[in-house]
């Protein structure tokens, strides 16, 4: 019985303050300063060097040959665990992470992006 007495107290606070959730997706989310989200890679700066796909520790990237001096990228954003060691790594800065986040999928093969 004495410690319902402390919660009481407790209780009729949480009733007057704001709540500290949010009504995601109703109301559009923030990210931080600095979020690693989705990937974004840009095809003219890239040179084929392939440090992106080395450095990746989930293999989620793959570089490919389209041309000449033309490359793809081809990241599984299933693996990727968004480290940003790829768009760290890339000398040319192809390789840049955005504050996309909304990446949920029914199917694995949408979560293969040709880009």
């Amino acid at each position: 019985m004495k410690k319902t007495g402390k919660i009481v107290p407790l209780l009729l606070n949480m009733l007057f303050r704001k709540p500290n959730t949010m009504k995601y997706p109703y109301e559009k989310a923030t990210v931080q300063k600095n979020f690693r989200g989705k990937l974004k890679y840009d095809a003219e700066k890239c040179i084929g060097c392939g440090i992106c796909s080395r450095v990746c520790p989930a293999g989620a990237i793959e570089i490919e040959k389209i041309g000449d001096k033309k490359f793809k990228a081809i990241v599984y954003l299933d693996r990727c665990i968004y480290c940003g060691q790829c768009a760290e790594s890339c000398p040319k800065k192809a390789l840049e992470n955005t504050e996309e986040f909304e990446l949920a999928s029914l199917s694995k093969d949408e979560l293969k992006v040709e880009i």
